[in-house]
């Protein structure tokens, strides 16, 4: 680890004008490139005291050994320049987008004497007209088949073409029509030239001029009592429209403008760009990135703009450019981006309608690219191995821990406190172990109690399991209320009250998901699966130091000492352990690092998931609702059969019986519950003002009470 100050410039050295500068390492390799509108300024912000630099900024400044910086004239220059170093050097700690695939292009090859129109990837090449890029190769294909009716420009290799001329036959393309037979002299290349050029126009987006020349055509032809080829030119005019259709229009000014959206964490980001032509999305890519260096939304803008445009001109670079964050400054890009087409180009924030639109959904696109490349990341076996190698090394465990439980706490503001227990196992979450718990013990907002409270309820029903089943480890200390807790029907979410350990142990949990397979492994005598059969090795808490401490400590009263515990914190991303002042703070490029966030994100999810469920239950909860032993059908049915509450409650019990799969005990039941109950306050459409009789909640007021909720 080198001494920045070893390095450090003498003051005055470093010019006070724009400039890029390079920090190279002990070898002289390039490890990162920058740019600056005053480099002394810049550079100085470098050699300051370690503890005042980002993690990040402070491992790069420690594995330099000099810096260097060359002056430019202009923002612009810089720009250009840092762009063409950070393509030349590949500095180690620069933000560099990844493609996650090649994408491919439709490309018409002006370049030849004979130009040809077909799919192509990777680098561009000079001379050749590109469209898209398209999400899969066959989409291209798709619109070219249609498209060689109207324009029958060649599409065949250059073999094909030479074997043709020999010949003196075309292909089965030229026969069929979908080809103008260059080859054999059908048409010269001048006229070929013409095909293909249009054929660019049309792709281009200059549609609308082009189908109205070809329906005045027919028109005339029609006129001229040329049925045949009027025919021809109709069949033609719904081949290009058939093209037109498989890109939706989502701009009705027919704007030319590339979106970038931006998804990102501590770790990674992914980009999304959409390319509209002629107010049509002509293409999409996306690439992610490893945030190696410490950079805002903006920055990973300005290194999307130097990315996607870097190499482009003309027309390439579209009038309007949308983006999430604009560059700071946004001079220097926008006219950068202006000198790479040749005339103004605009970028900006979209702020309202069908822009905004279409940038949200552009944003939903980067998400998901980013949720799917980390789960890539995640299926990789390797990956995985080395991440749990990494946290076994980190916390000094002696082997790595192949379960991990992680608990998170989510609330409103104090009301409907829940918390959440996921399971990974060997880096993958297990959702069939998940569980959900409510917080019973006190009300109100404080973390730390309920985690404490959560720990200690889940294994203390660990405990009881394992005393059932006769693996009781006579050294371990005595649970209270160990008796066998008869399991009973539960709401879906948690069961039965909290009045004592062993009660509150075996109402804590909830059953998975619906939609979760069951869960496998040990079972009790009845065959069921044992919710908590199995201890992790590792327990992680959403937090910091004082969540951990209260894990610990529940652990320490129940006599468990062969669980780790260890919390993640949000803010910095750091990992706490019992009893230590200081955080381990793992490398941000650690797989480790990267494990342990997704399993606290996890968490976190499937928290708030189920305190959002809890919370809707509680708004929208009727009389009904509490009746024990009636389901969501058999309500139904009774709202059906009577159409309120309020006719149902002064209903008689035998009216109640009449009803389909309602026994009279049930129905005592029900009359009971009702009775108990006080009628609710007459519902009042909000829209209207008028107050409705029956007891069922009108949509507009049940929309005006979600909104005040959220």
């Amino acid at each position: 680890m080198a001494d920045p100050s070893s390095y450090r410039p003498k003051p005055g050295q470093i010019p006070d004008s724009p400039g890029v500068y390079r920090f190279r390492d002990e070898y002289r390799r390039v490890i990162y490139v920058g740019k600056a509108k005053s480099l002394r300024q810049r550079l100085s912000s470098y050699f300051q005291d370690l503890a005042n630099l980002h993690p990040r900024t402070r491992t790069m400044v420690t594995t330099a050994a000099s810096v260097e910086w060359t002056v430019v004239s202009t923002e612009v220059e810089a720009l250009q320049l840092e762009y063409t170093w950070i393509k030349e050097y590949d500095p180690r700690f620069n933000v560099k987008y990844r493609d996650d695939k090649s994408y491919p292009y439709l490309a018409v090859t002006l370049n030849e004497e004979y130009p040809r129109v077909r799919v192509m990837r990777g680098a561009k090449k000079k001379g050749v007209r590109y469209f898209g890029p398209y999400g899969q190769a066959w989409a291209i294909r798709e619109t070219v088949d249609l498209m060689l009716r109207v324009f029958p420009v060649r599409t065949c290799s250059a073999g094909v073409f030479k074997r043709s001329a020999q010949i003196g036959r075309p292909c089965l393309l030229g026969y069929i029509g979908k080809c103008s037979a260059p080859c054999v002299g059908r048409v010269s290349a001048e006229e070929h030239r013409e095909l293909a050029e249009e054929f660019c126009d049309f792709m281009a987006g200059r549609t609308g001029a082009y189908i109205r020349r070809l329906e005045k055509s027919m028109q005339e032809a029609a006129e001229e009592m040329e049925y045949e080829r009027a025919a021809r030119l109709r069949d033609d005019i719904d081949a290009l429209k058939r093209a037109m259709e498989k890109s939706a229009v989502v701009l009705a000014d027919a704007t030319d403008a590339d979106l970038i959206a931006l998804a990102e964490d501590e770790l990674e980001a992914a980009v999304q760009i959409f390319h509209v032509r002629g107010g049509r999305v002509r293409g999409q890519r996306g690439w992610v990135t490893d945030k190696v260096e410490n950079v805002d939304s903006a920055a990973l803008v300005e290194h999307a703009l130097q990315q996607l445009y870097g190499e482009e001109s003309g027309d390439a670079v579209p009038k309007e450019v949308l983006v999430p964050a604009l560059p700071d400054p946004v001079e220097p890009v926008q006219q950068w981006l202006t000198e790479r087409r040749g005339s103004n180009v605009s970028l900006r924030i979209p702020q309202r309608g069908d822009k905004k639109d279409l940038m949200a959904t552009v944003q939903r696109n980067a998400q998901q690219a980013l949720a799917l490349h980390k789960t890539k990341r995640a299926s990789d076996l390797t990956t995985r191995s080395r991440a749990l190698e990494e946290i076994a090394q980190a916390l000094g465990l002696d082997s790595v821990p192949l379960r991990i439980e992680c608990f998170d706490i989510s609330h409103l503001q104090g009301d409907d406190v829940v918390a959440s227990m996921v399971v990974f196992e060997d880096g993958l979450a297990r959702k069939s172990e998940y569980r959900r718990f409510q917080i019973k013990t006190f009300e109100g907002q404080d973390d730390v109690r309920a985690m404490h409270e959560v720990i200690g309820r889940r294994f203390r029903r660990y405990l009881q399991e394992k005393q059932q089943t006769g693996e009781w480890d006579e050294e371990t200390p005595a649970v209270e209320d160990t008796q066998p807790v008869a399991a009973g029907p539960t709401d879906g979410l948690t069961a039965g009250p909290t009045d004592g350990p062993a009660t509150a142990a075996a109402s804590a949990v909830a059953p998975p998901d619906e939609d979760a397979p069951a869960a496998t492994g040990p079972t009790d005598e009845e065959g069921r699966p044992k919710r908590f059969a199995y201890p992790p090795q590792l327990v992680v808490v959403d937090g910091g130091q004082p969540q951990v401490a209260a894990a610990q400590r529940a652990l320490s009263e129940l006599g468990i000492d062969d669980v780790a515990v260890c919390g993640l914190a949000k803010r910095l991303e750091e990992v706490w352990v019992p009893d230590e002042d200081d955080p381990v703070v793992l490398p941000r490029s650690s797989e480790g690092l990267y494990l342990l966030q997704r399993v606290r994100d996890e968490a976190h999810r499937f928290a708030i998931a189920y305190q959002r469920n809890k919370r809707g239950k509680r708004l929208k909860a009727g009389p009904l609702d509490s009746v024990p032993g009636l389901g969501e059908s058999r309500r139904q049915a009774l709202l059906k059969h009577f159409g309120s509450v309020k006719r149902l409650r002064a209903a008689r019990i035998e009216d109640i019986c009449e009803v389909p799969g309602i026994g009279r005990k049930t129905a005592e039941t029900i009359a009971a519950a009702l009775a108990g109950a006080a009628p609710a306050a007459p519902a009042v459409n909000t829209a209207t003002g008028e107050i409705i009789e029956d007891d069922a909640t009108p949509p507009a007021a049940l929309s005006s009470e979600r909104g005040q909720e959220r």
